[in-house]
């Protein structure tokens, strides 16, 4: 398995090894820990960049996924950090747990759920996003 995970912005509240865990949990739970995955921790005004030059969208988002279609790699996930920090104000997570739901919300995309294409599978990646969260809380 190779997981790249890359800090473009600094988080000190986070402790680095234990969201890589918390990760791998993710990952191994969904027969994905062989595979490749690219995860870039960035700041709103780089992910507005890529929201517009690929989603061709204004501003931040809070997470983006890219996926690679090649033999055992995922693909990559890019999170904005500023944006999960704005998040916490509202859903009263902590910023470790705004991260990784963020994270599951994107590699589900790069396993093709897809929330914009109905209803029901908006309510699908809904109810996993929560049984990935709960897994990784007990840790």
């Amino acid at each position: 398995m190779g997981i790249q995970i890359r800090y473009e912005k600094k988080i000190p509240e986070i402790k680095r090894r234990r969201l890589r865990q918390k990760i791998k949990t993710v990952l191994k739970d969904l027969g994905c820990d062989k595979k490749e995955i690219s995860i870039l921790f960035t700041d709103d005004k780089k992910i507005a960049e890529l929201n517009k030059r690929y989603l061709k969208r204004d501003g931040p988002t809070n997470v983006m996924s890219f996926p690679i279609m090649e033999r055992g790699i995922l693909g990559d996930i890019v999170i904005s950090v500023d944006t999960a920090k704005r998040e916490t104000e509202k859903t009263g997570e902590t910023l470790e747990e705004a991260l990784l739901r963020l994270f599951i919300h994107g590699l589900l995309h790069l396993l093709g759920y897809d929330h914009e294409r109905s209803e029901e599978e908006e309510k699908k990646m809904q109810k996993e996003e929560e049984r990935l969260l709960s897994l990784v809380k007990e840790e």
